[in-house]
């Protein structure tokens, strides 16, 4: 598996970036709907990597800048074809080292709270994401789960 910076210039990733809006609209209302666009994803503080096997596209992931020591996992999808071979889990690894190489000192993310959610929290708690409040610019929402993790800088 190769893990490349992603320019999201390509048909696969943007496809693969609206299929994740597209599946996060059906499963949260839009007060909790805090997936990105391929045009949001383009900003200045955020890096998008994708994972590619023999031409094909497996997943994406991203990292936000909140500010100089704290980073925000976003985008993390899995393409359907390949749920449960690790994909996600490549992914985060490589998000948690380029993060603590930034020098940033913590993690975080929001995922959700149903069912849909449940492999992803445990994915994140496997790599010692613990549940904590809300932060950044996030509120205090049922539908919401908050994690983070302190990095080894």
């Amino acid at each position: 598996m190769e893990i490349k910076l992603d320019d999201l210039s390509g048909k696969e990733i943007t496809a693969l970036i609206q299929f994740h809006l597209n599946n996060m609209a059906e499963i949260s209302p839009p007060e909790s709907c805090h997936a990105l666009s391929v045009d949001s994803l383009k900003s200045d503080n955020i890096s998008v990597w994708s994972a590619w096997k023999n031409g094909e596209l497996l997943g994406c992931g991203a990292l936000m800048e909140l500010d100089t020591l704290h980073a925000e996992i976003k985008s993390m999808r899995t393409v359907t074809a390949h749920l449960g071979k690790g994909v996600a889990a490549h992914l985060l690894q490589h998000l948690v080292k380029v993060a603590e190489q930034r020098g940033y000192q913590r993690l975080s993310l929001e995922t959700g709270t149903v069912t849909e959610f449940l492999h992803a929290r445990k994915l994140y708690e496997k790599f010692g994401f613990v549940e904590c409040g809300p932060f950044a610019d996030y509120v205090l929402d049922p539908l919401s789960y908050f994690m983070t993790k302190t990095l080894a800088t």
